[in-house]
């Protein structure tokens, strides 16, 4: 089977740069030790994370807040790079990862439909071909028209993910999308990322909720602490993860 996205031997960490020890004075006195030391101060959100993911293949990612899930899916999406490791990725990918996130606050829904179908690669003759299937899907109705900064967490995430599936990816990231809105349109959302399945469409899936990740899941990856603590079949995981 072909693999799509290939991660080997990834470290992620962040540096502390927010903390200054003992005070502004000290700090320009002994500039070259602060800033080593500052360097030195590290927070490592992924160590030595190893996967693959297949061509077709759902693979969900499950584990505590600050475990490493979001950031797998930023250097997955592109948008942050690893400080150590290798990450190779085949295909169109349409990340939905952040609520808002290309968003602008005072554009109306319509508006932000084409800024960020734009951001997410297609020309603005795809976006308007196909604008009116993304309204019907986000059933936002007249609020289609209001500037989202006027809109509910639930009414974004129906606007972000109505846009990203319309893209035509050929891997999808899903971050926790599931988690808002009505219990309709999540089973209308779970059963559009069946329908990719289907098309053999890639999906990386995190998600707190067990039951859509063992319903649409073909392979969970847990992480606890920046590691992969288990990998297998999503029942097995989830039935660990869940203790």
């Amino acid at each position: 089977m072909e693999k799509v996205i290939i991660f080997e031997d990834v470290y992620k960490y962040y540096s502390f740069y927010h903390h200054i020890y003992g005070g502004i004075k000290s700090f320009l006195f002994n500039l070259p030790k602060a800033i080593n030391q500052m360097k030195n101060n590290k927070f490592w959100v992924l160590k030595g994370v190893s996967f693959e993911v297949y061509k077709g293949e759902t693979l969900g990612i499950i584990g505590r807040n600050g475990t490493g899930k979001s950031t797998t899916l930023g250097l997955i999406a592109g948008v942050i790079r690893p400080s150590k490791g290798r990450i190779i990725v085949k295909g169109k990918i349409s990340p939905l990862l952040e609520l808002g996130s290309g968003f602008h606050p005072d554009l109306t829904g319509r508006e932000n439909i084409i800024l960020n179908g734009i951001l997410l690669g297609m020309t603005r003759k795809e976006i308007m071909k196909k604008i009116d299937q993304i309204i019907e899907f986000s059933e936002l109705g007249e609020f289609i028209e209001h500037p989202i900064r006027t809109y509910s967490t639930g009414m974004l995430a129906r606007l972000g993910f109505s846009i990203a599936i319309h893209v035509e990816p050929e891997i999808l990231l899903i971050d926790e999308i599931l988690a808002v809105g009505d219990v309709q349109f999540q089973k209308k959302c779970i059963d559009r990322m069946l329908s990719f399945k289907k098309r053999g469409i890639s999906i990386v899936f995190v998600s707190h909720d067990m039951g859509a990740v063992n319903m649409i899941c073909d392979r969970v990856i847990w992480l606890d602490s920046g590691s992969i603590k288990m990998e297998g079949k999503p029942s097995s995981v989830t039935k660990a993860y869940q203790g």
